[in-house]
C-alpha cells in the first residue's frame, strides 16, 4: 500500500473519497489521529488524519448502522482508556469502518520550526526534489472540511 503523500503534489488542496477507517488514535492532545486508507487514482492509499474530538464524531455519524456503537465505543475510550490509545478495526471481530459518500478536504501539514522547513525547500531545489518536504510532513494531514455526496 503506498502513502497518499506521494500521490498527491506537495500543499495541493485535494479532496479524498472512498474513506475506510482503520484506527482512531487518542494521544495527550486535545486532538485524534485517524488511520484511514483511500481511493485516489484508482489506487489504494494509506494516509494519517489528525483532527479535534468534534470533527471526528461528525466523521462517525457519517458511518450508517455503525454511527452510534462506534460514538459510544470512541466516547467510552475518551473516559476510560488510558492515553495513549488505539482502536483499531482490522480484524473480523472489528471490521475497517467505510464512511460512504463522504469527502474529506485535507490540507498538508508542515514542520514546526519555519527555518528548518525553509532549509529543506532549498535543500530539495537543489536536489530537484521534494523528498525532504514529504519527510517532514511524515503523511500527515489536517482536517480542513467534511462533505457529503448529495447523488450518494
Amino acid at each position: 500500500m503506498q502513502r497518499l503523500i506521494d500521490a498527491v503534489e506537495y500543499g495541493a488542496d485535494f479532496f479524498v473519497e472512498e474513506i475506510t477507517i482503520r484506527a482512531i488514535v487518542f494521544d495527550n492532545s486535545d486532538d485524534v489521529t485517524v488511520w484511514a486508507t483511500t481511493i485516489f487514482d484508482q489506487q489504494l492509499y494509506f494516509f494519517h488524519l489528525g483532527l479535534p474530538f468534534a470533527s471526528l464524531d461528525v466523521i462517525l455519524r457519517q458511518a450508517g448502522p455503525r454511527a452510534g456503537e462506534l460514538q459510544e465505543e470512541v466516547a467510552d475510550a475518551l473516559a476510560h482508556a488510558p492515553r495513549p490509545c488505539l482502536i483499531e478495526y482490522t480484524s473480523e471481530d472489528r471490521v475497517p469502518v467505510e464512511l460512504p459518500g463522504l469527502a474529506l478536504k485535507l490540507s498538508f501539514t508542515y514542520p514546526a520550526d519555519e527555518d528548518e522547513f525553509e532549509a529543506d525547500e532549498d535543500d530539495s531545489e537543489e536536489d530537484g526534489d521534494d523528498s525532504a518536504e514529504r519527510a517532514a510532513a511524515d503523511n500527515v494531514f489536517y482536517l480542513e472540511g467534511i462533505y457529503r455526496r448529495l447523488d450518494a
